[in-house]
């Protein structure tokens, strides 16, 4: 019997590779085959409406991942086993099976017999309509359409989830977006964008510093601080507080209401008075004077400046005269069913009371354009624009929620090409699937909620909340795991992990509270990171254990760099709980935990690991400072205790000649060692092309007789025990050759 890729609905089940997936499915539930063994899951209703909720089936005894919106701003994941156990506002599915096979394997076998497969569901946009996934305690699993606009209204949702399968899930999800990305048109896979300037330098941004008290001679002083520390950050984030605004509810001499402040709103697309007066020395009268001098005494490279997809939180004053062309209108947000059901929002309770002021969206170009051309004629070369989702609840008579968020987006696209030299745009609270599936140039959005420096269990949840919702938003965005205090009692877990992150590296001390001696495992002398070539994401076997609540796993999330992989382990648990979730004591864990990696837990090792390779990995690892040889499949045990974390750089060991075999490692002060290493190649000598300054190391089966770096022979160490060789790279150049001689 053959047993087709496609997903099949046959009496009553809907069927993937021959493994029913669901069953109950009712007859008003519909599959229109799609390309490359992929297919949409639709239904059909007896009446118009603009929400509609359609049962798709039961599901039942399935290890399932999923990612849902549990506050309106931001995706956190969840794993279970049915559909009781998915949220509202699912955003992402992910299902482990198992095909069928002829051979009677024994249970203790099937777990590593390799015939598991997965099933890839993922509601998306069907028209004017958004649509998710939610599980019922019946374990009925549904799928929601809704316009958000009342007059928005269909009998049919046709295209509503799109559902695929495959052996690898990272494979899965890449192919899956880019299919959709082709078949649906509203976005782009995140390998047809132009990458935004910054991200592979070292930032600080002045939010967690400052707050809306942010001003210019504060940005000097923390500049300042960066530069006696010997590490100067190349790009600036001026976040919320640079902008004119006004809070029409706070009466003078009154204490502030609570919840008006997000109703503040903008009256000027220029800077507020605190970035216009003179200072006491006669520098800075405005904001293009400021951003001449930190750029000139600093170092800086690039400077963002902060707003809101809105103009601001509450959107834009309509009685202001310099914002009155891009006709405004107080409109109050409507939230879904979806948002007012899992975790509601103050700044939402306060906007649905206060309203916002919504620029006409035929006006918006205009009105970033302005903003956006002003800022750049300032010397600012790009923008962070924040609380992207409040459009979702403004959809109605505009076209519902896809209407009004397609032509914002479209919008700040054009209007940042036009204005910036690069794609400098990074979105933020931006998770929902509207503003994702509608990304068609923005290259750049940060992945989950704010670092929060004064939660202390909130830490975790930052870890654990990027790297699974970068399975889904890695492949449309380059994840902003968002800026963490380098003076932190929790500073080495945030670095370690954006080392590994493929992200953007920056902070938000306050000027003067640095740590130093975390910056430099994370910035190289010229202010470049050495950011990894992909998403941060969990590995295979983390994919459906719940990292931060379940007592015993411990989060390894992979990367790669060009020639080496990298894998982090981190103890998540016993530190935080999951939102929404309730869970035994017993299975809190606030103790060491232990588990296992092996190199082949990094996906692609074998793409870079070339002809040569002896499928065994020289493994160094970064706190510990060892180095260890391990076949490429062995596991290799690693304990840690709450809010630690190891990095382990893998490094495929190739054979130079029979009698000679040898690894590059990399930077070894660095998190990210291996992210030093640009090219290795091998001929009569190993030829290596360097990133940075520091100690450079490298496994080395046999001692050299010498090494050369640029052309001019360096002292060397080398461990006959455990076949590390390292050497001390000293230039002031970016770029460095290394030889070595045997």
């Amino acid at each position: 019997m053959t047993i087709t890729a496609v997903p099949v609905i046959k009496n009553g089940c809907l069927m993937v590779r021959g493994k029913v997936v669901l069953t109950g499915v009712p007859n008003n539930v519909v599959i229109t085959p799609s390309s490359s063994g992929s297919a949409f899951v639709g239904a059909t209703s007896t009446s118009p409406s603009s929400h509609h909720v359609f049962n798709l089936g039961t599901l039942e005894n399935y290890r399932f991942m999923c990612l849902f919106i549990a506050k309106i701003w931001w995706m956190i994941p969840r794993v279970g086993r049915s559909a009781s156990e998915i949220p509202m506002e699912t955003q992402m599915l992910l299902l482990e099976a198992e095909e069928e096979s002829a051979l009677e394997l024994l249970d203790e076998e099937s777990e590593t017999s390799g015939n598991k497969f997965y099933v890839l569901m993922l509601p998306v946009l069907d028209g004017a309509f958004r649509t998710t996934l939610q599980g019922t305690k019946s374990n009925e699993l549904h799928f929601c359409s809704e316009s958000g606009d009342p007059n928005v209204q269909t009998s049919q949702a046709l295209e509503g989830v799109f559902v695929n399968s495959g052996d690898n899930p990272f494979e899965l999800l890449k192919d899956s977006i880019k299919m959709l990305a082709k078949l649906k048109g509203t976005f782009s896979h995140l390998e047809n964008k132009k990458s935004a300037a910054h991200i592979d330098w070292f930032g600080w941004c002045t939010w967690d510093a400052f707050y809306t008290d942010v001003t210019p001679n504060g940005i000097k002083e923390g500049l300042k601080s960066f530069k006696e520390g010997g590490i100067s950050p190349k790009y600036l984030i001026i976040d919320d507080g640079w902008q004119e605004t006004e809070n029409e509810f706070k009466k003078e001499g009154e204490p502030i209401i609570e919840g008006t402040q997000f109703a503040t709103r903008l009256t000027d697309i220029k800077e507020n008075s605190k970035f216009k007066i003179s200072e006491s020395d006669g520098s800075s009268t405005n904001l293009k004077e400021l951003i001449h001098q930190i750029k000139e005494n600093y170092g800086l490279k690039y400077v963002y400046m902060w707003h809101a997809l809105a103009g601001y939180w509450g959107g834009v004053q309509p009685a202001s005269e310099a914002l009155k062309k891009y006709n405004p209108k107080l409109q109050y947000p409507v939230q879904s069913p979806g948002n007012v059901g899992n975790i509601t929002d103050i700044a939402m309770d306060s906007l649905e009371k206060y309203g916002v002021g919504v620029v006409d969206p035929e006006k918006v170009f205009d009105f970033y354009n302005d903003m956006h051309s002003y800022l750049a004629s300032s010397g600012v070369d790009g923008v962070k624009v924040d609380v992207q989702n409040l459009i979702e609840t403004l959809g109605a008579g505009h076209g519902g929620r896809v209407s009004i968020t397609k032509q914002y987006h479209e919008a700040l696209d054009d209007s940042i090409e036009k204005n910036f030299s690069e794609n400098n745009l990074i979105c933020c609270m931006c998770h929902n699937s509207d503003s994702i599936f509608s990304s068609k140039k923005s290259a750049t959005a940060r992945a989950s909620e704010d670092f929060m420096p004064n939660e202390p269990t909130f830490q975790t949840l930052h870890i654990a909340s990027v790297s699974f919702n970068s399975l889904l938003l890695g492949e449309v965005v380059v994840p902003d795991w968002d800026m963490f205090h380098s003076n932190h009692n929790t500073a080495e877990f945030h670095g370690a992990a954006r080392a590994i992150g493929g992200c953007p590296v920056y902070v938000s001390d306050k000027p003067g509270k640095h740590d130093f001696t975390i910056l430099k495992k994370l910035v190289l002398h010229d202010g470049s990171i050495l950011r990894a070539r992909y998403a941060g994401r969990p590995t295979r076997d983390c994919l459906f254990v719940d990292p931060v609540m379940d007592g015993k796993s411990l989060l390894k999330i992979w990367n790669l760099n060009k020639i080496t992989g990298v894998v982090g382990v981190f103890n998540c648990q016993g530190a935080g709980t999951w939102p929404m979730k309730e869970t035994p004591k017993s299975t809190q864990n606030t103790g060491s935990i232990s588990g296992r990696f092996s190199p082949l837990d990094v996906e692609y090792l074998e793409d870079i690991a070339g002809e040569t390779w002896t499928e065994e990995c020289a493994v160094y690892a970064f706190n510990a400072g060892t180095l260890l040889r391990v076949p490429k499949n062995r596991g290799v045990g690693v304990s840690l205790g709450v809010l630690e974390c190891e990095i382990f750089t893998i490094s495929p060991i190739k054979m130079l000649n029979e009698d000679i075999e040898f690894a590059p490692i990399g930077l070894v002060k660095m998190y990210n060692s291996g992210g030093a290493v640009e090219d290795c190649t091998f001929g009569e000598t190993v030829t290596i092309k360097a990133r940075g300054r520091g100690l450079f190391g490298a496994y080395s089966s046999k001692k050299p007789r010498f090494c050369k770096v640029e052309k001019k022979d360096e002292d060397f160490t080398y461990s006959s025990e455990s076949g590390l060789l390292t050497v001390n790279l000293q230039s002031e150049s970016s770029f460095k050759e290394i030889e070595i001689v045997y």
